[in-house]
């Protein structure tokens, strides 16, 4: 048997093909969307004031043109005092938050969040977008949704009655301002006004009691209201915070009022305009209006009229109140809101 030459032997074997690469992982992993849902309603919240505040602008753009006119000529001075007020009234604001909530918040981030809210609350109605930012400011703090709701009640019930107690100092240091005896209710009044109160609260136990399914998450809610209202007032410092930031917030206010009177020449004393401020403010301040604008200011014109201020220039000082706590700030305000929902802090 004849062997074949060397030459014609066939060569090595060729190797097997390695096996293809699965498709998982060869496949690149697919880049995360820049364009998700919830960065896109992060961005449309982060610009909702904005477009808010344009809506609003171009609604009530007169008004602002007229108070910045007669602010033009005004006393720089006294502009300043007010402006100071304003900013107090931020900083009572967050004290008050403060002493509703047991934990510490930190304060640069509190204070922050209460100026954006002051943006928002100028955008809806009954306080509601100054509760909105701060429900969300306390839960990204850590606080449940129970207990930042129950704190944002508590802050809601505490500012009426510190206020109506600071009108009635007012009416008990200074009774010289208005005839007290002709306002000092008969006994008829008191029945009628007891009798008022009992059928409201004899009212919401029957809806609470017919409402099955509100029952339940109700008593959860004010149970837990309560046991952190009887906290916080066995702690001084948050007492304290709380209802002395809540007396503080109405006497800063009409602070800012007296000081733009005072630049525009108005011929009333500071404790008539706060006496005034507080009666408008008990008188119109239950009407839904955003920030109060509307009723309130049509009641604090009638109130300081009625002390003695010419109409005119009592109009122009609630409209230089609303120029210098409502437009000055409400642009900045805005930013920091929209910051602080960009940078997730709300």
């Amino acid at each position: 048997m004849s062997s074949l030459p060397l030459s014609d032997l066939p060569g090595p074997l060729p190797a097997h093909p390695a096996p293809s690469a699965t498709p998982t992982a060869t496949a690149t992993a697919t880049p995360r969307s820049r364009f998700s849902p919830a960065r896109l309603t992060r961005h449309a919240l982060t610009l909702l004031p904005l477009l808010l505040i344009g809506a609003w602008a171009a609604a009530d753009w007169r008004a602002f043109q007229d108070g910045v006119g007669r602010l033009a000529t005004a006393d720089p001075w006294w502009l300043l005092c007010g402006l100071f007020f304003t900013c107090m009234g931020w900083v009572a604001a967050a004290v008050v938050r403060q002493g509703a909530v047991p934990e510490r918040l930190p304060p640069g981030l509190l204070l922050a969040s209460q100026f954006a809210a002051g943006a928002a609350n100028h955008v809806l109605p009954a306080s509601i977008g100054a509760h909105a930012v701060t429900l969300r400011f306390l839960q990204g703090r850590g606080i449940p949704l129970a207990r930042a709701t129950a704190s944002l009640a508590l802050y809601s019930l505490v500012k009426p009655i510190a206020k109506t107690l600071v009108l009635l100092g007012f009416l008990m240091a200074f009774p010289e301002l208005l005839h007290l005896g002709r306002l000092v209710p008969d006994g008829r009044t008191l029945l009628l006004v007891a009798a008022g109160v009992t059928a409201a609260l004899l009212t919401a136990g029957i809806l609470v009691a017919t409402v099955r399914p509100l029952r339940r998450p109700l008593v959860r809610f004010v149970r837990t209201a309560l046991t952190d209202a009887r906290l916080l007032h066995t702690r001084p410092s948050r007492a304290l915070a709380l209802w002395g930031g809540a007396a503080a917030t109405p006497l800063l206010q009409a602070s800012v009022i007296a000081s733009v009177g005072f630049a525009l020449g108005l011929p009333l004393s500071w404790t008539q305009v706060v006496l005034a401020f507080l009666l408008a403010g008990t008188a119109a301040g239950a009407v839904p209006a955003p920030g109060g604008i509307g009723p309130v200011d049509a009641a604090l014109v009638f109130t300081m009229t009625t002390f003695g201020a010419p109409m005119g220039l009592a109009a122009a000082t609630v409209i230089g109140y609303r120029v210098l706590t409502v437009w000055v700030p409400l642009l900045p305000g805005a930013l920091v809101l929209s910051v602080l929902v960009q940078r997730k802090f709300l």
